[in-house]
Formats: structure tokens, C-alpha cells, sequence
């Protein structure tokens, strides 16, 4: 459910991948890393666009560090808006980075809702005695 509206791309995939009997939480941890990282960064970007005189460079390097944590977790819409977002700084537009800033967060609580979602019912599946199978990589 996360894959066909493009939330998710391949890279998560390989994150389950490296998850196996002897680190059975490392996607968790490695998702509770990327909502800790996040919320701290969309958080400093709202203080940063919220100055008198926005620091671009200030705000470019925090959309730069979304941009790196959304790419290693496969929060691919996340990415794909902090691309953008980071256009919007070299051209030092703030109307155009605060409407970005707002596509961001809508993007990041959306992933984060699904993420929380899926690793909830995987957490339910196990409990019961289930196992969770694995998605192929087809390249």
C-alpha cells in the first residue's frame, strides 16, 4: 500500500532486506532515526523561514539533509519535494520555499503515517506467530 501511490521506493525494500534474525528491529530503528532526523529538521527550517532576513544557505543545507535522510529510507515523495524545495532557495523565493516548506511536512506525515501503519501491523503479525514475507527485487 505504500508502493503504488509512491510513497516508498526501492530503497526501502533493501533496507528489509538487511533486517534478518541476529537485528530483528533494525527497520524500526532505522525509521525511528528517519521521524527523530525529520521532525528536527522541518522544525529548523520553520524557524529559519520564519526570520526577517532568511538565511538561504541555512535553509538549502537543512533541505539538503531532509533530502539525504528521505533518499535513504525510500521516502521517495519526501525527496521529491525537497528537490524542488531546494530550486525555490537557490532562487531565494520565500513565497515559494514556505509553500514548499508546507508540500514537505504534508509529504513527510503522510510517509510517516503509512510507515507507522505497516510496521504496526507487521509488529501484530509477528506476535501472532506469522511472518512477514519478503518483496523481491526485480533488477
Amino acid at each position: 500500500f505504500c508502493w503504488e501511490k509512491g510513497f516508498l521506493d526501492a530503497q526501502f525494500l533493501q533496507l528489509q532486506q538487511l533486517q534478518d534474525e541476529s537485528n530483528p528491529d533494525f527497520v524500526v530503528e532505522v525509521v525511528s532515526l528517519f521521524f527523530d532526523d525529520s521532525e528536527k529538521l522541518l522544525n529548523d527550517l520553520t524557524m529559519a523561514l520564519d526570520q526577517p532576513n532568511v538565511d538561504f544557505k541555512k535553509v538549502d543545507a537543512h533541505v539538503h539533509q531532509l533530502k539525504g535522510s528521505s533518499s535513504s529510507i525510500g521516502a521517495q515523495r519526501v525527496k521529491n519535494a525537497c528537490i524542488a524545495f531546494r530550486s525555490f532557495c537557490e532562487e531565494q523565493n520565500i513565497d515559494a520555499t514556505l509553500r514548499c516548506l508546507q508540500q514537505v511536512k504534508q509529504e513527510y506525515y503522510l510517509v510517516k503515517n503509512k510507515l507507522e501503519t505497516m510496521l504496526r501491523l507487521e509488529q501484530q503479525i509477528v506476535a501472532a506467530g506469522g511472518s512477514i514475507p519478503m518483496i523481491e527485487l526485480g533488477f
